[in-house]
C-alpha cells in the first residue's frame, strides 16, 4: 500500500508514527510543511521537516514535542552574551548542527528536497520525507498591537505572541510561485490512500495545499482522501488552530475544518467521539464521517486512529 500524508509539525509527526505501527508494510511519502521555515543566526531552520525526521528516527525531546532529546543550549547563551538576538527563539546545540549541514548544503547548491534526503539517511525515519516545495515559502501572520497593523512571520507569531493577539489574515508568502518539489505530485497521483492527519488546517495542511498544483492533484487523484479533525470539542488538541481558523473565517469545529477543506478534496472525515453529533453536518457536505477516539495519548491510541483512517478510506473507495 502506498500512503502519502500531508504533515506539519508536532501533530502530523506523532500521527505518523502511529501510522507507521498500523501499516508497517506500507510504502509511506510524508509531504512536509516549509511555511514555518525561517532563517536565525545565518542558518535555514526547518522546524515541521525537522519534527518528523526526529520523531520517526528517535531523536525527538518526547515531552515538548519538538527539538531534540538530551539538549544543551550553550551556543544559545554565548549567542545572548553577544546581544545576538532573537533571543525568542531558542536553537539547541544538537539541533544546531541539522541546519548547519543543511545550510552549507543549500549553499553549495543543493535543493531542500536533496537536502532533507540526505539528512534523513542519518535518522532512517521509516518514511520518505519531501517538503512541499524546493522554493522559498515563509508563512506571515497579520495582526494590530497598539492599534498598529503589522505582519510577523508565522514563527514569531507562534513562539514569541504565543498567539496571545488575533490573527487578522494568514499569508503563505512566495507560495503563488513556487513549484512543488520533485516527487510530490508523482507520489500524490501513484497513491492508495491520502491522508490529512490532525495538523493545523490553516499553517500546516493549508500551507501545502497552497503550492500550485498540490491542491489540484490532491482533488484529481484516484486515491480515496480521508482526514483526521485536528480540532476536539470545539477547540485545538494543542496550538492555535482556533486563532488562525478565525482569521480565514472559518468556525473552530471539526464539521467547520471538514466543510473549510471541502468535499472536492475530501472523501472521508473522522471526528472524535464527542463531536459525534456533528457527523450527520460533515456527510450532509457530502464527505462521509465517523467518529472515533481522536486523541493521541500513546502510540497505539495513534495506531488506533491511524486504522480507523485506513477503514473509512476502504469503505469510501467502494
Amino acid at each position: 500500500m502506498r500512503i502519502v500524508v500531508l504533515a506539519g509539525g508536532i501533530g502530523g509527526a506523532r500521527f505518523l508514527r502511529g501510522l507507521k505501527q498500523a501499516a508497517p508494510d506500507a510504502e509511506i511519502t510524508v509531504v512536509g510543511n516549509t511555511g514555518d521555515d525561517i532563517h536565525l543566526f545565518g542558518l535555514k531552520v526547518c522546524p515541521d521537516l525537522d519534527t518528523v525526521m526526529y520523531t520517526l528516527g528517535g531523536g525527538i525531546h518526547e515531552e515538548q514535542g519538538w527539538g531534540r532529546a538530551d539538549e544543551s543550549f550553550a551556543v544559545k547563551e554565548e549567542l545572548a552574551a553577544y546581544g545576538v538576538g532573537p533571543e525568542w527563539f531558542g536553537l539547541g546545540d544538537r539541533d544546531f548542527a541539522t541546519h548547519i549541514v543543511r545550510t552549507q548544503m543549500l549553499g553549495a547548491g543543493y535543493p531542500l528536497s536533496a537536502v532533507t534526503e540526505a539528512l534523513c539517511a542519518r535518522w532512517q525515519p521509516g518514511v520518505r520525507l519531501l517538503p512541499m516545495s524546493d522554493d522559498r515559502v515563509e508563512t506571515h501572520v497579520a495582526i494590530e498591537v497598539d492599534g498598529e497593523q503589522r505582519a510577523v512571520h508565522f514563527q514569531e507569531y507562534w513562539v514569541r505572541l504565543r498567539a496571545a493577539v488575533d490573527a487578522k489574515a494568514v499569508v503563505a508568502v512566495g507560495a503563488e510561485a513556487a513549484k512543488p518539489a520533485p516527487g510530490v505530485l508523482e507520489a500524490v497521483a501513484e497513491a492508495d490512500v491520502i491522508l490529512f492527519p490532525p495538523s493545523n488546517p490553516v499553517v500546516s495542511v493549508g500551507t501545502i495545499l497552497a503550492v500550485p498544483g498540490i491542491r489540484e492533484a490532491v482533488a484529481a487523484a484516484p486515491a480515496p482522501v480521508v482526514g483526521l479533525s485536528p480540532i476536539v470539542g470545539d477547540a485545538p488538541v494543542r496550538g492555535m488552530a482556533d486563532k488562525v481558523l478565525a482569521a480565514v473565517g472559518v468556525e473552530s469545529t471539526a464539521a467547520a475544518v471538514a466543510r473549510h477543506y471541502g468535499s472536492d478534496l475530501l472523501d472521508g472525515w473522522l471526528v472524535d467521539t464527542v463531536d459525534a453529533a456533528s457527523v450527520a453536518d460533515v456527510e450532509a457536505a457530502g464527505i462521509a464521517c465517523r467518529a472515533v477516539p481522536l486523541m493521541m495519548t500513546d502510540v497505539d491510541a495513534t495506531a488506533e486512529m491511524a486504522r480507523a483512517a485506513l477503514a473509512l478510506a476502504e469503505e469510501v473507495r467502494r
